[in-house]
């Protein structure tokens, strides 16, 4: 009988399990090689994002995309501020001009009868969402950036302006709260979870699952330290974003123009 020999066999088995130990590493590492991909956006163009976020974020090294209606006093006041911002390497998102809502739902009671978005046509919608892509280039040179819809609000008057997005941006966040694996985000509806009075436990919770489960891990901020009725504390923020820097070796944090790029590449790639 043919008798193995015991070196050859240590060594097969060795490489055996070397090669199932890479490709379970391959199979959870789908974000630019690491375990899952943080997004960090913020809305409306407060002052706080510029006095408080920003000079945080740079000091991590970390970029942030930030949804813009050009209309907003904190925009419009600090043009060469979110210019610098641009300039690091923030992105500047599109968040339509005037930031029109369905106004006719409950709770919705201080939306403007002007902005109200139940009351606008898909051509009025897409003026003032191109008419925004303009401002926001004069701003910071740029042609491409994502979308995100105001209160989530997809339909103007009676129609979807989804096609509109579309044509217009590559990849739009929503408002559904939920993660998704690579191969499962809606390009044109990225989840979010948005943070209001959270505390850093929590926040840090939601990123330690994204890593368990490889998922997409959208964070949609308003008011930081202050500003916005939806808020989340200084040391709220300051924690969870610490909590990214110490493990960035199993997370990715990028704008989200770049990530939904490798997203929308890797799910090209597996059709």
């Amino acid at each position: 009988m043919y008798k193995i020999d015991s070196r050859f066999l240590l060594i097969f088995l060795f490489l055996l399990i070397f090669c199932i130990r890479e490709h379970l590493i391959a199979q959870n590492n789908f974000w630019n090689n690491k375990k899952c991909a943080v997004v960090l956006t913020y809305d409306d163009a407060l002052n706080t994002h510029l006095d408080n976020v920003i000079p945080l974020l740079d000091s991590l090294g970390f970029k942030a995309t930030f949804y813009i209606s050009g209309f907003f006093p904190g925009f419009k006041d600090r043009l060469n501020d979110w210019k610098k911002a641009a300039k690091n390497g923030h992105e500047l998102g599109n968040h339509t001009l005037f930031h029109p809502c369905i106004g006719n739902l409950q709770g919705r009671e201080w939306v403007k009868s002007d902005y109200d978005l139940s009351k606008y046509s898909l051509q009025r919608i897409t003026d003032e969402i191109l008419m925004n892509n303009v401002l926001l280039e004069a701003v910071d040179g740029q042609k491409v950036r994502t979308f995100a819809y105001p209160c989530g609000d997809m339909i103007a008057g009676d129609s979807s302006y989804v096609n509109i997005v579309k044509q217009n941006f590559p990849a739009a966040r929503g408002v559904k709260s939920t993660n998704e694996k690579i191969d499962k985000v809606d390009l044109y509806n990225i989840g979010c979870y948005v943070v209001n009075g959270q505390n850093s436990i929590d926040l840090i919770e939601l990123v330690k699952d994204a890593i368990r489960n490889s998922t997409l891990l959208v964070f949609l901020f308003h008011g930081v330290g202050g500003e916005h009725s939806i808020n989340v504390s200084l040391q709220s923020h300051r924690e969870l974003l610490k909590f990214l820097k110490e493990n960035e070796k199993d997370i990715w944090v990028a704008t989200l123009k770049d990530i939904t790029k490798f997203i929308k590449e890797y799910q090209t790639s597996k059709r």
